[in-house]
């Protein structure tokens, strides 16, 4: 499996396309990025062959970093982490840990789906079959909860495994969904909060908890922020998975299509065309008929649509912050929520 540069890249590559809030967070913020980068790498590589080099390959293959990044804004807008000595590392930890349940969801996913390229690299399942897939993923989320189990500290815990248990839930709710003709938005968008949101919502909620002043109240308010921008991302995340490119995206257009998973676009497409409406998602075949369908559902205006739903959740992500958080957190996270977005215009 190929990989990127490691750690020593600049991190802000590695939060890819965050540099605004890298800037803003100032050095402080940009060493714990590095930090959580270097740890996460390390705790991969000591996994022991021969899974470790597949599970390194996955975590260096990049990506957003959203997940650790918000583990730490959540622990900075709580005060930061205790002075005690340990307190840095257990953050390090707790970023690191909800890294390594996203990366397990992703390799596990490509297999399901049958995906041969994640971020333009080729899918461990690709290179290595099925049976290291899955025991790849596994080691993952292994691995995230034995990191976490470090902190001591049960609140933690018990917020990546119920983040962990909506992933699974969501999963199947996606596959019970598949080339479905009557997926209602309502039931989309639960999905979404299961499958993605949740585990954003857990990220903030670990940063809080081991904050130095850190409260339930708090973690309630970070985490419902959170949620409310994890939702806003996978429904963006679908928005482009039909309108590409494959440059920007890393796979072809319409590759969810194509496994028969019904997104919003597509089902505010159907509501809008009366063919759509009686399309059928199995008869999809190839790429390019996948891409044809991409183009169908442009025509229909489904995806501004999708666009501006996206958008109301994520001012209401911002609503729900507190006005004033310690160390610049509110700026922050509002410069979170707009990257999200950023993305996808």
């Amino acid at each position: 499996m190929s990989t990127v540069s490691g750690p020593a890249t600049d991190v802000a590559q590695q939060v890819d396309g965050l540099e605004e809030i890298m800037r803003a967070g100032g050095e402080a913020l940009r060493a714990r990025m590095v930090r959580t980068e270097l740890h996460l790498e390390r705790v991969t590589a000591q996994a022991g062959a021969p899974l470790a080099s597949y599970a390194t390959a996955t975590v260096r293959a990049g990506g957003k970093r959203l997940r650790p990044l918000l583990v730490v804004l959540a622990a900075e807008s709580a005060g930061g982490p205790p002075a005690e000595e340990d307190g840095e590392i257990r953050l390090v930890r707790a970023a690191v840990a909800v890294e390594l349940v996203h990366s397990a969801t992703l390799v596990h996913d490509d297999l399901i789906d049958g995906a041969q390229l994640r971020r333009g690299h080729p899918t461990v399942a690709a290179v290595a079959g099925r049976d290291v897939a899955v025991a790849t993923g596994d080691l993952l989320f292994s691995l995230a909860f034995a990191e976490l189990a470090r902190n001591d500290s049960p609140m933690q815990l018990r917020a990546l495994s119920d983040a962990s248990s909506a992933l699974a839930e969501g999963e199947l709710l996606q596959r019970e969904d598949a080339y479905a003709s009557d997926v209602a938005v309502e039931r989309y968008l639960r999905r979404c909060e299961l499958k993605t949101a949740a585990l954003f919502e857990a990220a903030c909620r670990l940063g809080a908890l081991g904050a130095c002043r850190g409260s339930g109240r708090l973690a309630d308010a970070l985490g419902a922020f959170a949620r409310r921008i994890g939702l806003a991302f996978q429904m963006l995340d679908d928005v482009l998975d039909v309108s590409g490119p494959v440059e920007r995206t890393g796979k072809a257009r319409g590759t969810d299509l194509l496994d028969g998973t019904v997104t919003l676009p597509l089902i505010l497409a159907r509501e809008r065309e009366c063919e759509l409406a009686a399309f059928d998602l199995a008869s999809l075949g190839s790429p390019e008929q996948a891409e044809e369908l991409c183009e169908r559902i442009a025509a229909t205006g489904a995806l501004d649509e999708a666009r501006e739903r996206a958008l109301g959740v994520v001012v209401e992500a911002k609503a729900a912050l507190p006005d004033a958080l310690p160390n610049g957190g509110s700026e922050l996270l509002h410069l979170v929520a707009d990257a999200v977005v950023e993305r996808y215009r």
